[in-house]
């Protein structure tokens, strides 16, 4: 085994993780502080502020929820009580975004309370950093057990998720040449939104799925790399969970825009945003599980030196 496995994971599928969530805050920042909150969804502040208040949000979810991944993969590189410490505080900083009320679907104007989550999210970034400068980030990782499985999902994430990224910049995919078969800027009246869209400019929870299956399958990558075996268990977990919410919300969203709002059946898919005691949850938990197991055969421990 080389020395680079030595040190345990590396962070190279991290900064492309951090990487990706730069982008889409970016987008999320320019796309509301340009747009009236008229052609947004649940926001009421507009300009520099509105921008800055979204991305703020973001960061919130879905971002804390990819922090929690990295800050596993973070303390497994640095392996010091100084470090699990750190990572647990921002880890416990990052998790408040899942008590009830933080970040809320019908309004998604920045809060106080949002300010917990970011400066987790913020923190998880400095650690990583940090422990790259410290211990060297390791290079992204030759040829692993699953990364034909990976890419195909990548490239239908990718695929499926061009209408939500396009929506992030604040356009309609259908006005692009070539694409007016995508259900985009057609209105499909809501209760109490008789304008509202087929995908509303700005961030879908779609896109939030997109970006948690993307960065579970990549940070996956490392898990056989990683020395402590509880934490591996824990992050293992973690992805699993991660991945299969991800993609619940990619389908859910997906389902409601593209098919059923264009009236190809009236099944509906009930929201997974948030836990709910149903059969689509449990559903949901099982996968993971399922995922988990999965993750833990083909990924085998790394060898004691």
């Amino acid at each position: 085994m080389d020395s680079l496995s030595r040190r345990g994971a590396g962070l190279g599928e991290a900064f492309v993780a951090w990487s990706l969530a730069g982008l889409v805050l970016l987008a999320v920042c320019v796309t509301y502080a340009r747009l009236p909150a008229s052609e947004l969804y649940h926001t009421s502040v507009e300009g520099l502020p509105g921008g800055l208040g979204r991305a703020v949000v973001v960061l919130n979810f879905p971002l804390a929820l990819v922090a929690l991944a990295i800050l596993g993969l973070v303390a497994d590189r640095a392996d010091s009580l100084r470090a699990d410490v750190l990572c647990l505080v921002a880890a416990a900083l990052c998790a408040v975004t899942v008590v009830p009320g933080v970040v809320e679907q019908s309004d998604l104007d920045a809060k106080a309370v949002n300010a917990i989550p970011a400066s987790g999210v913020g923190l998880a970034f400095v650690l990583t950093v940090l422990t790259a400068l410290r211990h060297g980030a390791g290079a992204l990782r030759g040829r692993v057990s699953g990364d034909r499985v990976r890419l195909v999902l990548l490239v239908v994430l990718a695929i499926v998720g061009l209408p939500w990224i396009a929506a992030a910049l604040g356009f309609y995919l259908d006005d692009v040449p070539g694409l007016g078969f995508v259900m985009a800027g057609d209105v499909v009246p809501e209760q109490g939104a008789p304008e509202m869209r087929a995908v509303h400019l700005g961030q879908h929870h779609g896109l939030d799925g997109t970006l948690l299956a993307a960065v579970a399958l990549l940070l996956s990558r490392q898990l056989g790399f990683m020395r402590r075996a509880r934490l591996r268990v824990l992050v293992g977990a973690y992805l699993a969970f991660m991945l299969v919410y991800g993609l619940a919300n990619v389908l859910q969203d997906f389902w409601l825009e593209q098919l059923e709002k264009r009236g190809t059946t009236a099944m509906d898919i009930p929201s997974m945003i948030l836990p709910a005691a149903s059969v689509e949850w449990l559903a949901l938990l099982a996968a993971a599980a399922a995922v988990y197991a999965l993750l833990a055969w083909t990924t085998p421990p790394p060898r004691r030196l």
